[in-house]
């Protein structure tokens, strides 16, 4: 399955590239599950995210490995692809893309995913897309001009 959003920031691309780093990433992180951060390298390919999710009466593990990074004239991009995920995860692979336009850059989130099952993989598009979508606000307010 796959999620597509778009968020258009003020700052130019290679602005919001350095943006992207440790503190960012515990920002963009939703109320729920609370997420501890084990381990953040970065973005570049070969970096390790692991992060533990904590749902209350049990936690998860969550560890994703950089597997493709590029910046040009451009776009700036980089993918995580999960190496160790949540029990209600078969496969994650995230495309973080940050490109030029005239306003400034269009920051993309494109996430293709898969439950351990057909059923499990349309259960979690609404909560999946809800916690991407509870990012827009997040870089609007950290990526505008002030």
């Amino acid at each position: 399955m796959k999620i597509n959003l778009s968020t258009t920031v003020e700052q130019d691309y290679l602005s919001v590239k350095e943006g992207f780093n440790e503190s960012l990433f515990k920002k963009l992180s939703p109320p729920f599950p609370p997420v501890k951060l084990i381990r953040f390298d970065g973005s570049s390919k070969g970096d390790l995210v692991s992060l533990e999710l904590n749902f209350i009466f049990f936690k998860q593990k969550w560890i994703s490995e950089i597997t493709d990074d590029h910046t040009n004239e451009s776009e700036f991009y980089f993918v995580d692809e999960g190496i160790k995920l949540p029990f209600f995860l078969g496969k994650w692979k995230h495309k973080h893309r940050i490109v030029k336009s005239k306003e400034g850059a269009e920051i993309k989130d494109e996430i293709e995913y898969e439950g351990p099952n057909a059923l499990m993989t349309a259960l979690l598009y609404p909560a999946l897309y809800l916690q991407f979508l509870y990012r827009k606000p997040i870089y609007k307010k950290i990526f505008n001009i002030k």
